[in-house]
C-alpha cells in the first residue's frame, strides 16, 4: 500500500516547521533597533529572547550585549520563551507519533498514531502562534518592550518573520496528519455495521401488554365466534339433566296444491254407454275425455 498524501505532505511541513521554529526561539533576531545617538549611523542592535548583538556595516558582529531598559524582563519575551519551548517539545513529540503511525516499515500505516500526531502538531503550531502575534502586536510599544526613546526606531527583524512560517506549515502538516482519522472512523464504523447486523436488533421502545377486560358481545358473535356454532349457555346448562316426557306425534305434511275439480268425473257413465253401443260420442263433462285426448 502506498503512503497517503495527507501523510507524506504533514511528514514534509512538520520538520521544515520544527527548524524555523527552532532558529527563530535561538537566533536574536526579534526586534531591529537602529539609529542610535552618538553612535555610528551604520550601528544596529538585534533583540532576541536570549540574546542581543550588536553589528555594524554587517562586518562586526557582538553578541552578549548589556540589557540597560529592562528588555529580558519585559512579559511578552517571558511569555515568548516559555511557550516557544512547549512548542518545540511539542512538535518533537508529534513527529515522533508520526514517524510510529506513518507506513516507513510496515505494509500497513497505524491510522490511529498518524491521526494523533497530526493533532499534537497542530497544537504545537497554535503555541508557536501565539507570541510571536503578541510580540508583533507589542513590537514598537515601548513601554511594554522597553527601547530608547526617539530618534531610534524599532522594526521587525528576521527570526519573528521566522517565527511566522514556523507556526504556519506546522499548522498546515499537523492538520494534513489529522486526517488520517477518516479511514480509521470508517474502518471502525464499517466494523459496527457488521457488528449490528449479525447481532438481532432490539427495539428502542419496550412492548407493553395490557389486559384489557372482554366486552360484551352481542348473541352473532357470541354464540358463533371463530366460524364454530356454540350452544348458549342454556342449552349447555340442560345438556346435563335428564328429559321427561313423550314425544307428540307430528301432524301429516299438507301437499302443496289441490286440485277441487274432479278430472274422472262423468267419464265412468259415458265410458259404459260407449261400450255397449259402440258409439264415440264424446262425454258429457266440460271437461276433456281421456278418448279425446
Amino acid at each position: 500500500m502506498r503512503t497517503p498524501v495527507v501523510m507524506t505532505l504533514g511528514m514534509v511541513l512538520a520538520p521544515c516547521g520544527l527548524l524555523l521554529n527552532l532558529t527563530s526561539t535561538l537566533a536574536p533576531g526579534w526586534r531591529l533597533v537602529k539609529g542610535f545617538l552618538n553612535q555610528p549611523v551604520d550601528v544596529v542592535l538585534y533583540q532576541g529572547l536570549w540574546d542581543m548583538c550588536r553589528e555594524q556595516s554587517s562586518r562586526e558582529r557582538e553578541c552578549g550585549q548589556a540589557d540597560d531598559w529592562g528588555y529580558f524582563a519585559a512579559e511578552p519575551v517571558l511569555v515568548a520563551r516559555g511557550l516557544m519551548v512547549t512548542s518545540l517539545a511539542a512538535t518533537a513529540l508529534g513527529l515522533l507519533l508520526a514517524s510510529l503511525g506513518v507506513r516507513c516499515w510496515r505494509e500497513e500505516p497505524h491510522f490511529l498514531l498518524a491521526g494523533l500526531s497530526g493533532v499534537v502538531l497542530f497544537v504545537a503550531g497554535l503555541l508557536s502562534l501565539v507570541p510571536v502575534s503578541w510580540y508583533n502586536h507589542f513590537l514598537a510599544d515601548r513601554a511594554v518592550l522597553p527601547a530608547p526613546d526617539s530618534p531610534v526606531t524599532v522594526e521587525v527583524s528576521y527570526s519573528l518573520v521566522l517565527g511566522y512560517l514556523g507556526s504556519c506549515l506546522l499548522l498546515l502538516g499537523g492538520f494534513s496528519l489529522a486526517l488520517s482519522f477518516a479511514p480509521w472512523c470508517e474502518e471502525r464504523c464499517h466494523r459496527c455495521r457488521k457488528a449490528s447486523a449479525g447481532s438481532p436488533r432490539r427495539p428502542s421502545i419496550s412492548t407493553v401488554y395490557v389486559d384489557w377486560p372482554e366486552p360484551a358481545l352481542t348473541p352473532a358473535i357470541k354464540y358463533y365466534s371463530d366460524g364454530q356454532h356454540q350452544p348458549r349457555p342454556a342449552e349447555l346448562g340442560a345438556a346435563g339433566k335428564p328429559k321427561v316426557g313423550f314425544p307428540m306425534p307430528r301432524p301429516p305434511p299438507k301437499a302443496s296444491y289441490t286440485n277441487p275439480m274432479d278430472m274422472l268425473d262423468g267419464e265412468t257413465a259415458a265410458g259404459s254407454q260407449g261400450a255397449s253401443s259402440g258409439s264415440t260420442r264424446p262425454c258429457h263433462s266440460s271437461l276433456p275425455c281421456d278418448s279425446d285426448l
